[in-house]
């Protein structure tokens, strides 16, 4: 019934010279969403595999639900360790009103509370990240009389992850706004974007509004209390690290909404690989080389850094270089396609996380500008391989 009705509305409003047909990518967007669409090439070259971008884009926002409960959970959690511990307020407003209204209080050692008080925070940011992203992609699409993909689902729903909770919610909209327009749609849209919109967007608000992501209370959701994230403890010889080895493997620190668990970051990592979604040379080569260089920087040793002596298993928990190793690095579109080329890009975002954490410490986390940088260099690195194969196989048929 509803495939009939579907075809009743194309066959109305946007067959032949309807004037509705501008939007019809409207229309097709809905179409795909609900069913396989119907267009099949009949003529060779072409290739029949189950995976299209819709089944990608699923896979990939099923291997994040871990890291969207933890984000919940551990937001929630955070603030109300502190608003226990310390006496700390809930921030004013109407989320501490919709949590009272619910019947629930503030208990860190309730998993309902803290997972509610959570999405207090990042259910907005999520909302509003997909209706800004969202219009600007339709914007694009009716006017270049393009599909609408399904490709937005993943970077509506990355981009509130690699937030603070506590950013505001017209912050987001400005971010969005960057990441889908400068960092994709001026590259031709899906598909065509050298660098991964999210991270773009991210790059964008922390460059313009450092203090919202520099400052030790951007992190914890309450009133009157701040605590810098762990690598900012690191990095300042002043301060001494507060949470344990087991506490950031599980998560269960301050940091970017749902950057902050290694567990669930592996399990997205499990799901990519099995599902041939996300590249595990390029995850292996990105620890590969993360490890590599912070074993180098222990050897090295400084007496004015703490950073050189972090070991390696301690880098590897920290931050979001787990979160954007898995996520964001092996992006199938920003990413290098070639095989040689995914391990060199690997190796190219884990040697500079490390370097950007240890040599300097004023900017604690490096994995965002890591990626970025791969991000660029990927189409030279790809470039260069197949350069070399070429060369390779003209010496070896004599053409050369």
């Amino acid at each position: 019934m509803l495939r009939r009705i579907l075809d009743r509305v194309q066959e109305k409003w946007f067959d032949g010279k309807s004037r509705w047909r501008r939007w019809f990518p409207l229309y097709e967007a809905v179409d795909t969403f609900l069913y396989t669409p119907g267009t099949v090439t009949r003529t060779a070259p072409h290739i029949r595999d189950a995976m299209d971008l819709k089944r990608m884009m699923v896979t990939v926002v099923i291997a994040l639900v871990p890291s969207v409960l933890m984000a919940l959970y551990n937001t929630g959690l955070q603030a109300n360790l502190a608003i226990s511990q310390a006496g700390a307020s809930p921030l004013p407003g109407w989320r501490a009103e919709v949590v009272r209204l619910l019947g629930l209080g503030f208990s860190p050692d309730s998993i309902l509370d803290c997972a509610v008080h959570g999405m207090m925070y990042f259910l907005p940011l999520y909302i509003l990240t997909m209706i800004v992203g969202g219009a600007w992609e339709v914007l694009f699409a009716v006017v270049r009389g393009h599909e609408i993909s399904e490709g937005f689902l993943v970077t509506g729903l990355l981009f509130p992850l690699i937030l603070p909770p506590t950013l505001p919610l017209w912050m987001a909209a400005v971010g969005i706004t960057f990441g889908v327009v400068l960092g994709k749609e001026v590259f031709g849209g899906v598909g065509m974007n050298i660098v991964n919109p999210a991270l773009a967007g991210r790059m964008f608000l922390f460059f313009a509004y450092p203090l919202n992501f520099s400052s030790a209370d951007a992190w914890i959701a309450v009133d009157g209390f701040s605590r810098a994230t762990p690598l900012a403890q690191l990095a300042d010889p002043t301060l001494s690290l507060s949470v344990s080895w087991k506490d950031a493997f599980l998560g269960f620190i301050p940091g970017s909404m749902g950057e902050t668990s290694v567990v669930a970051c592996l399990f997205g990592a499990l799901v990519l690989i099995l599902t041939g979604v996300g590249s595990w040379r390029i995850m292996a080569a990105v620890w590969t080389g993360a490890v590599g260089t912070a074993l180098f920087f222990n050897l090295v040793g400084s007496a004015t850094n703490p950073m050189f002596a972090l070991q390696p298993h301690w880098h590897l928990v920290l931050g979001g270089l787990m979160f954007g190793t898995v996520f964001m690095a092996t992006d199938p579109v920003s990413a290098a396609m070639t095989n040689p080329g995914r391990v060199i890009y690997g190796l190219l975002i884990g040697v500079m996380v490390i370097l950007i954490r240890v040599v300097n410490p004023a900017f604690p986390e490096g994995i965002m500008l890591a990626i970025l940088f791969g991000n660029i260099t990927a189409p030279v690195i790809d470039r260069l391989v197949i350069n070399a194969n070429i060369k390779r196989r003209m010496i070896r048929y004599g053409l050369r």
